[in-house]
């Protein structure tokens, strides 16, 4: 199969450091269709020699295990070509499709890494020249808008010039080997269907936790926060997968369906429920691997007194049939004690022990990061002379190791289902947008309150946020994974 896959935002730090690497990965494991070219546009005035001269330096800089031999780059960078554009001048969009037109590649695959304020304008472009043909699809990165209202204007632009089918809004997590292994374990193994419900499962935490600041973001973050950056899609699209009812086909709407079903049942916020529910926090100076770090009001590019969050922990519910009365607390942040990316299922403990001592409820953890993997926690017997007594055991499957040979990452499969055009890992817009509904609240409670007693409460770099988060959960009786 044929492809031109074209960059907006060719020189942008995500191009280099996340798509062309992934790209180069897919094209070192034989996974990239032979016929394809790649395309960057950028501003900046520069030929296809200089671009690959500037991307190779570049991929020098990633991780052993994914640095290009120079004879391995060589044979990459042919695919690899460069084109200035500036994104405002119609005629450069001309220039763009006559290029594209110099032969008819099955696919054209135009990725938006752009600032989402920009998705517009280029696809309002796009369509103008006739880019927006059955055979040309449009990857949008997040965040898509900054609240309800700008994403359906996004979602309203770029639905009159491309079909919903034509529209892939990606979310990396989607992408992770483990998420795909969330869903061949619910729905392709009979063993956990039956316990998959509140009869059986006391909770589900989802943590997204990093362990680094915001560094010279501090400009674009403060105005996203935690809860527009990780909790609006990522954790909501973790959620739905651990969530949805089981889907009628592994068709892309199927799934979708699901999800859109999860999310509609969310218990919706008030006031009331935001400031009982939810806890906002922001990193103070304190320690981390490499010594004494900085505050989040310290570093460069974030204004002085500045309100935004670095930290969101919440509490909801599903109600529906399945889940009623089940809590699911989600958890991100910066700069907290280490970088974890996990889904915890606390199943409910025994309803009569037989055996001396306290007895552990099982938990079933799905890795996402560092580490990629599901580990069962069990309870075994530990015989002695006083009788038998139990220990935890795990059951532990390290997915790098099961599947060294065939592991994809998230960028990588995620490129290659857009060129291929299967949708199942791209979030439709009505999930976007009930997404956006569903947090909303949260962000007017908070902006009404910042100019009173409110804001996001200190917690030390280091740590895993302020105190009111392990509150939150002790409410219930239950405690964060780190803490059991």
């Amino acid at each position: 199969m044929s492809f031109d896959l074209v960059f907006f935002g060719g020189t942008g730090d995500l191009t280099w450091r996340k798509l062309m690497p992934a790209l180069f990965q897919a094209f070192r494991h034989g996974k990239l269709p032979a016929d394809g070219r790649i395309l960057a546009v950028a501003r900046e005035e520069q030929d296809d020699q200089r671009y690959r001269q500037w991307l190779g330096e570049r991929l020098q800089r990633v991780e052993d295990a994914k640095r290009p031999s120079e004879q391995e780059f060589a044979q990459f960078a042919e695919l690899v070509h460069y084109r200035r554009m500036d994104l405002s001048r119609p005629d450069d969009y001309s220039g763009l499709k006559a290029w594209l037109d110099e032969r008819s590649a099955d696919t054209a695959v135009l990725y938006l890494a752009t600032s989402p304020h920009l998705f517009p304008q280029i696809c309002e472009q796009l369509g103008a020249v006739g880019l927006n043909r059955p055979n040309v699809r449009v990857v949008l990165e997040k965040p898509l808008g900054h609240d309800l209202a700008s994403a359906q204007r996004i979602n309203r632009i770029v639905g009159s010039v491309f079909g919903e089918e034509q529209a892939l809004r990606i979310d990396h997590y989607l992408g992770k080997p483990a998420v795909q292994n969330l869903m061949a374990l619910r729905f392709g193994n009979a063993l956990f269907e039956p316990l998959w419900r509140r009869d059986s499962i006391a909770n589900i935490q989802i943590t997204l936790a990093e362990s680094i600041g915001v560094g010279s973001r501090g400009d674009f973050y403060d105005g996203t926060g935690a809860l527009r950056d990780m909790i609006q899609n990522h954790a909501l699209q973790l959620l739905t997968m651990v969530a949805m009812e089981p889907p009628s086909s592994h068709d892309a709407d199927a799934i979708r369906d699901e999800k859109l079903k999860v999310l509609r049942s969310l218990k919706p916020f008030d006031e009331q429920s935001v400031l009982r529910d939810v806890v906002r926090g922001q990193y103070r100076k304190g320690m981390a691997e490499d010594g004494v770090v900085i505050g989040y009001l310290d570093e460069e590019r974030v204004p002085p007194n500045s309100h935004c969050e670095t930290f969101v922990a919440l509490r909801t519910e599903v109600q529906n049939w399945r889940w009623a009365g089940v809590p699911f607390y989600l958890r991100t942040g910066k700069r907290l004690a280490e970088r974890d990316a996990q889904i915890v299922v606390n199943f409910r403990p025994t309803p009569h022990s037989i055996f001396p001592g306290a007895s552990q409820p099982n938990k079933l953890v799905i890795k996402l990061q560092p580490e990629d993997g599901l580990e069962l926690h069990l309870l075994a017997a530990k015989g002695n002379v006083q009788g038998e007594s139990l220990v935890p055991v795990s059951l532990d499957l390290d997915f790098d190791k099961a599947f060294a040979e065939n592991r994809v990452g998230a960028y990588e499969r995620l490129l290659l289902e857009a060129i291929a055009g299967r949708l199942n890992l791209f979030v439709r817009s009505d999930e976007q947008e009930q997404a956006w509904r569903w947090v909303e609240p949260i962000l007017q409670t908070w902006q009404r309150s910042d100019g009173a007693a409110g804001g996001p409460r200190p917690y030390a770099a280091g740590t895993w946020g302020p105190a009111a988060a392990s509150a939150l959960v002790a409410r219930d009786g239950f405690s964060w994974a780190e803490e059991q």
